[in-house]
């Protein structure tokens, strides 16, 4: 047994040797990149800001040793927060019971962490395929507009009602505009400004634009007395590392929280291995998607711990980390160990910095989770998809967010059910270049009267086995041919349904006198028709690797009184 696949820091550390000084500067450019990012982070999610900072501590250590991407950084992200807020404030408030919310805050990165390592262990990696690009386009740009709303209140300086879903909100600030607190919104303007000019602008400080941003805006806030203006900032900020916390594993509250830790596990896993993918396309390294689940579900159960709250892929700071130049996860460790000196000596300047300036970076944080790009392609494209993604977006902002997902899940996957239950089932015929083509693409071809021959392009499953059956019960009905031979390229696999049908209608033509023929049928379709003992029933001898075998063999058994007179002779064999 190889240690290194269970293990897979055995592969990389021997690296670091060679390649410390790249992880390095990576490491410290992550470091200053998450610092306002896990303020804001933290604030989505409905807690202090230092929970943005354990999170992103220990999260990212421990997704380094037990993860298979060498670039993904790990940590708090936009849609985990904001799905953790919407999870929890159902049952506690944290402006109210702020205790009792981090309590389940963490109890559920718990729950979500045993699902994700649960699913590895089973070797469910594949699982995130049956989530469609469509959904989760879909379900960030929702998010992305959920998160913006919510920060209108910090941005106006207008005290919303506590618990107001998407449409109150809207309905609220509208209707008490003149409420607004012109210094309050000048403070989160001002930031959002700022820091969008040094992205655009300035590119030798785009990284940093965001915490330069926030940096302005608390000296501003300062100077001008922001406190005697109605401008809150954060507080009080703790300057310590992580405490070791046994989460609280009350069986209510993880009854109550079940289905949210499931939501949070599926978008969890499907964040991270697409980031994780993404950034493989460009350094070519083969991922274990069931080794990623593992790292993150053991990255989640071992954080809950220290404080820390539902952590996954962060594009961002993988992004950036692959950018500087990160060669092996020890990047990641450098980024956190950064972090920690940052908060053990600077925390209490944290204090300083005005919510209305995290409000106007939410809000830069929302709009970038909306795919303009993708969305633009996807109407092009497809409506199907289009649905798909409207349901889920539409969801995501009027419902609760786990039901948005998997709705969005449940369609996409309804639509791929329904295409893959309609194969293309093409009637061929010879043209007069003397190739096998479907008959209406070419009006020169010409058919056998006694042998049909019918293409498939399709699997033979129980979703597809009546439309199928509709179609050969057709021709059996119309008898213009005894026999059929199928050519089965395109069959890429038979289920118990298929290989029940397959063996009946072939008995059915058999009775008539003739029979059905297959060619070309793949191995891996034809293991349940072996396995299940349909093959032996239908004869192989019914059974082809090529065209030209079976036609030489299926010719003998025509009626060679019609061959005689046929004036088609199509075939080799009839010349």
């Amino acid at each position: 047994m190889s240690f290194k696949k269970y293990l897979p820091f055995l592969t990389w550390l021997p690296l670091v040797k060679n390649t410390w000084k790249d992880d390095l500067i990576a490491g410290l450019t992550g470091t200053v990149v998450v610092i306002p990012m896990a303020v804001a982070f933290a604030m989505i999610a409905g807690l202090p800001p230092v929970y943005g900072f354990y999170t992103a501590m220990i999260t990212p250590v421990i997704a380094a040793f037990f993860g298979s991407s060498y670039h993904l950084i790990s940590g708090p992200t936009t849609t985990s927060s904001i799905v953790v807020f919407a999870i929890i404030s159902k049952h506690v408030n944290p402006e109210t019971e702020l205790e009792a919310f981090i309590s389940l805050a963490i109890l559920i990165s718990f729950m979500a962490g045993i699902i994700k390592l649960l699913m590895g262990i089973a070797k469910m990696g594949k699982l995130v395929n049956f989530v469609s690009n469509s959904v989760v386009i879909g379900f960030a740009a929702g998010a992305g507009i959920l998160i913006a709303v919510k920060q209108l209140k910090h941005v106006f300086g207008i005290k919303v009602p506590l618990g107001s879903s998407f449409y109150d909100i809207l309905k609220y600030i509208i209707y008490h505009i003149e409420e607004t607190n012109v210094y309050v919104l000048a403070i989160a303007l001002g930031t959002l400004i700022v820091s969008i000019f040094i992205k655009k602008f300035i590119k030798v400080l785009s990284r940093l634009h965001m915490l330069i941003a926030m940096i302005l805006a608390s000296v501003v806030a300062f100077l001008i007395d922001g406190s005697a203006l109605g401008i809150q900032t954060v507080g009080y900020v703790p300057s310590n590392l992580p405490p070791f916390k046994i989460p609280d594993f009350s069986f209510d509250n993880m009854k109550m929280l079940s289905s949210g830790a499931v939501t949070l596990a599926l978008l969890g896993l499907v964040e991270a291995v697409s980031i994780g993918r993404s950034i493989a396309l460009h350094t070519h390294q083969k991922l274990d998607n069931n080794q990623e689940f593992i790292g993150q579900g053991l990255t989640n159960i071992i954080s809950s711990f220290f404080s820390s709250y539902v952590s996954s892929g962060s594009f961002t700071r993988s992004s950036v980390n692959y950018q500087s130049g990160a060669k092996t996860p020890f990047s990641a460790i450098i980024s956190a160990i950064g972090l920690m000196i940052v908060v053990l000596f600077f925390a209490e300047y944290a204090s300083y910095l005005p919510i209305p300036a995290m409000g106007g970076i939410i809000l830069m944080i929302g709009y970038k989770l909306i795919d303009i790009h993708h969305i633009k392609q996807i109407i092009k494209s497809s409506k199907r998809e289009f649905i798909v993604l409207a349901v889920t977006l539409l969801g995501t902002l009027f419902f609760e967010l786990e039901t948005a997902l998997f709705s969005g899940i449940m369609i996409s996957l309804f639509f791929y059910l329904e295409k893959t239950s309609k194969p293309n089932i093409a009637i061929f015929g010879k043209n007069k270049d003397n190739n096998f083509i479907n008959i209406i693409r070419d009006n020169s071809t010409k058919e056998c009267p006694q042998l049909k021959i019918v293409r498939i392009d399709g699997s033979i499953y129980f979703g597809a086995v009546e439309v199928i059956s509709n179609y050969f019960a057709e021709l059996y009905d119309k008898g213009e041919s005894k026999n059929l031979l199928i050519i089965s390229n395109g069959v890429n696999f038979i289920d118990l349904a298929g290989a029940e049908w397959i063996t009946q209608e072939a008995l059915k033509w058999e009775k008539r006198g003739g029979g059905i023929y297959f060619v070309g049928l793949k191995i891996i379709s034809q293991d349940i028709l072996k396995n299940g003992g349909f093959i032996k029933t239908i004869g192989a001898h019914h059974f082809f690797k090529d065209k030209n075998t079976a036609l030489a063999t299926i010719y003998p058994n025509l009626d060679q009184n019609i061959c005689k007179s046929c004036t088609v002779k199509i075939f080799e064999e009839c010349k």
